[in-house]
């Protein structure tokens, strides 16, 4: 499972021009899943995210955790997240996990989330989403199940 966290003061999900969700300070979360991923793995790495501390304190410090700060979190699923680009130009997404699994995992990690942090807001799997952002700092941070669940 792959997580590509963006610190955001605001981001959005907009399908055929309508605003489908919407959040103010907090995680811009880009969620991909590969082949034997689970619910276990979704939920330690649900954990994870929401556990980092990024978010500065009163001394400009990186110490606060997104529960800290009250921050919100738009989960929007993103199988590109395992695009293979070893051969040739095109990518390959053999290693992204096959989409009827993939729905019901991202449905999981959303719900298991949405008891760590209440404020939470998805994109819809499979639309043709645009997806808004305002990045702050720019803080983005890299989770792969295979690196931070050893």
């Amino acid at each position: 499972m792959r997580i590509l966290v963006q610190e955001v003061l605001e981001a959005s999900v907009t399908i055929e021009e309508e605003k489908v969700a919407s959040i103010g300070h907090g995680f811009l979360l880009f969620v991909g899943f590969t082949e034997g991923d689970d619910k276990k793995v979704a939920e330690r790495m649900a954990e994870k995210a929401v556990k980092l501390r990024i978010f500065p304190d009163q001394n400009g410090k990186t110490n606060l955790s997104l529960k800290d700060v009250n921050g919100e979190v738009l989960s929007v699923s993103q199988f590109t997240l395992y695009a293979n680009c070893s051969e040739g130009n095109r990518p390959s997404f053999v290693n992204a996990m096959r989409p009827d699994e993939a729905r019901e995992l991202f449905t999981y990690f959303n719900e298991y989330l949405k008891t760590l942090i209440p404020n939470l807001q998805t994109g819809v799997f499979q639309a043709d989403m645009k997806v808004s952002l305002v990045n702050d700092g720019p803080f983005t941070i890299w989770l792969d199940s295979q690196e931070v669940l050893k």
